[in-house]
């Protein structure tokens, strides 16, 4: 039976079965999301020369393109559920009269798929814990309660009479997985119609790097247990703990929880938004500091709430390795913007690989386009926002030096892709629940080099 500290087991090859849902099918979908863009789009051009106004054209077609794509993504797994996941972090960013149609559609994506049929879950119980699989279990249910981009969980309990959560990895979904993040990484001009400047180039490029590591369901294993083993006892997150692996298995405590924060964003109380969102704030700031890690895949469906008030954290196949916690040079930056020192803010940018050697820029210049970013550092009590995430994304794009005239200057060295990909993530779900909470506490307290001297 695998274990925690048992034995990996050899890489084995690909098996030949495919996910639910036919490989070609899968492929014609997304296939037909350009043609159905370009027709959109041309529809439009023709409505502009009869007449019709410009912005509730491209309202229009913004609108029917989101229909299919969130659509066709739903229905899908491997890449373009990831994807689609990673997309609907940044939904708080879309303009309002794009909301209402597909809100629920992208909170959808963060905690639902098609599942695989019993027969097919039976047939990789048999394959990751032998031909005898069910003397592992007191009990098994065979329909899944949560489905994912490459996986779907089980509950059960196991032998010893432990409830537990059973995640197995879909039959083919390495295949599917790669071959769906090539051609979303085609595809991804017309992905930024949702939301004009918003780059998805570099998000997909990362899921491409590390589809991998995702794969192994022991390396998750092993982050789990790190975290588990950090959060031990804490009062306030909870980290079910590892109970058994293998390459496309993990068995985890179960997590008993009421509903998610995904949930929360939809019909939660300004109280209760404000309450778990310092909560996953505190969580995502302070566990590189705790565990050496930091969970990248911040989308509101892995944390759940639990009854007694605890947030529960779920799925850690993607993490940052920060063994030293977050670097001292983010919250010495941050404290330099915050105190006003821009010469000393655009040297650090610079010494850090943010600002080439060869690009030249007014640190006056740079201090106004990264001020507002760092506004809920400036105050006790800061509240994200919809409207402010939008302001902020616009105004970054806008033509002329105060806006993408900077952004055009600024590079993003490899060593922060993962790190600045968490921190927007937050951001999108901190906007999304429009919470208020003392997050410059949080950084004076989480991240280092950020609290003032004495």
């Amino acid at each position: 039976m695998p274990r925690p500290d048992g034995p990996e087991r050899p890489e084995r090859p690909e098996r030949r079965d495919s996910l639910p849902g036919n490989a070609f099918t899968r492929t014609a979908r997304l296939a037909a999301l350009p043609m159905g863009f370009a027709g959109r789009t041309t529809l439009g051009v023709g409505k502009r020369m009869v007449g019709r106004p410009a912005q509730l054209v491209l309202d229009d077609v913004q609108r029917r393109t989101a229909d299919q794509i969130f659509a066709t993504l739903g229905q899908l797994k491997g890449g373009a559920m990831k994807f689609g996941q990673a997309m609907s972090i940044f939904e708080a960013a879309l303009p309002d009269e794009l909301i209402g149609p597909y809100r629920e559609a992208l909170t959808k994506l963060q905690d639902a798929a098609p599942p695989m049929p019993p027969s097919m879950v039976h047939s990789v119980l048999s394959i990751e814990l032998g031909d005898e699989w069910r003397d592992s279990f007191a009990s098994f249910e065979d329909t899944p309660v949560a489905a994912a981009s490459i996986g779907q969980v089980h509950r059960a309990v196991w032998a010893d009479g432990r409830d537990v959560a059973v995640k197995l990895q879909y039959p083919g979904a390495a295949k599917a997985l790669r071959s769906d993040l090539r051609q979303i990484a085609r595809l991804s001009r017309m992905f930024g119609v949702l939301a004009p400047g918003l780059d998805v180039k570099p998000l997909v490029q990362e899921l491409q790097d590390r589809v991998e590591e995702e794969l192994d369901y022991s390396l998750e294993a092993t982050s789990q247990a790190t975290f588990a083993a950090a959060y031990a006892g804490d009062p306030d997150v909870f980290v079910p703990g590892v109970v058994a692996r293998s390459e496309r298995m993990l068995v985890t405590e179960w997590l008993e929880s009421e509903s998610s924060l995904a949930e929360t964003i939809v019909r939660g109380t300004p109280e209760e938004r404000d309450r778990w969102g310092e909560q996953f704030a505190r969580f995502l700031l302070g566990s590189p500091r705790r565990s050496g890690l930091l969970h990248a895949d911040p989308h509101p469906g892995n944390f759940r709430l639990m009854a007694d008030g605890r947030l529960g954290v779920v799925d850690f196949g993607a993490v940052a390795r920060l063994p030293d916690g977050f670097p001292p040079a983010i919250g010495t930056l941050l404290r330099r913007a915050v105190d006003g020192d821009a010469a000393a803010v655009t040297e650090g940018l610079r010494s850090e690989g943010f600002i080439k050697p060869d690009v030249k820029i007014d640190p006056a210049v740079l201090a106004a386009y990264v001020a507002p970013f760092f506004a809920p550092a400036t105050v006790d009590q800061f509240t994200f926002s919809r409207q402010w995430l939008r302001e902020q994304l616009a105004r970054v794009t806008q033509p002329g030096i105060e806006g993408f005239g900077t952004a055009s200057r600024v590079n993003l060295p490899p060593s922060y892709l993962l790190i600045h990909r968490v921190w927007m993530g937050a951001i999108g779900v901190l906007s999304q629940l429009e919470a208020t909470a003392p997050f410059r506490e949080i950084l004076e307290t989480e991240l280092p080099g950020f609290a003032p001297e004495a």
